[in-house]
């Protein structure tokens, strides 16, 4: 038996391979997830607004302005998980996506059953781990709010996608202590057969930047060879 997340689920897919778009819309739909496209390439933040999706597919080579640009514009209105699919094979091409706030990213040709698990691994930690009754951590002086995905203190506000808001609560939770790169990559993709290492460190090089904002960049260390610990002295608790 299939083991669907959540049958309400709207997934945007903006891909302009006809072919490509009902092959995998078909497939999705077996999986109960109900599949939107795009019409006009032009509008796809209006588009994206009047759907209101709970996660968008989106292809970088496309009409009128590249799935760059779109994941620019969307991460400005929403933190809304983003899954890149792409048939270039170019290592920028996953590091650009995940500088510009994206969750995952395929390479194009990519085995269904990839796809699905790497859907169904960013439905799961996005909209159930909110569920934890703890929506609000002090972490040195900082206030993290996990349901706002914002991280607060007197130098400011920075807003976190959804993978690194997860990246920071795993490290919290354990604080002062090394957390492997394998629980990390275990605990936001399920499944670490089919994510790259190099996802986790952009992920990770991405949370340090914003944290720098507010002083805190540095207390997140790397422990080469092990993993990541995030610091909390104790004048902090």
């Amino acid at each position: 038996m299939k083991s669907v997340v959540n049958p309400l689920f709207k997934l945007l897919l903006i891909e302009d391979d006809k072919t490509l778009f009902n092959e995998i819309k078909d497939r999705l739909a077996g999986w109960s997830y109900d599949v939107y496209g795009i019409d006009d390439f032009s509008q796809v933040i209006q588009e994206f607004t009047i759907i209101k999706p709970d996660l968008v597919i989106i292809d970088i080579q496309l009409p009128k302005f590249d799935g760059f640009h779109w994941c620019r514009m969307i991460r400005s209105h929403s933190n809304v998980p983003i899954l890149f699919l792409s048939s270039r094979d170019h290592p920028t091409d996953m590091v650009m996506s995940m500088q510009l706030g994206a969750d995952d990213f395929i390479q194009k040709p990519f085995h269904f059953d990839v796809l699905i698990a790497k859907i169904q691994a960013i439905l799961r930690r996005v909209y159930n781990y909110n569920n934890n009754p703890i929506l609000l951590k002090t972490w040195c002086g900082a206030t993290v709010d996990y349901e706002k995905n914002t991280v607060t203190n007197d130098s400011g506000s920075v807003e976190l996608t959804k993978n690194e808001i997860y990246i920071l609560k795993l490290l919290i939770e354990q604080k002062n202590k090394i957390v492997s790169r394998e629980e990390l990559i275990k605990s936001l993709w399920d499944d670490e057969r089919f994510v790259s290492d190099n996802t986790l460190t952009v992920n990770v090089n991405r949370l340090r930047k914003k944290l720098d904002e507010l002083g805190l960049g540095q207390i997140i260390e790397t422990k080469v060879g092990q993993g990541y610990i995030a610091k909390e002295e104790a004048s902090f608790r």
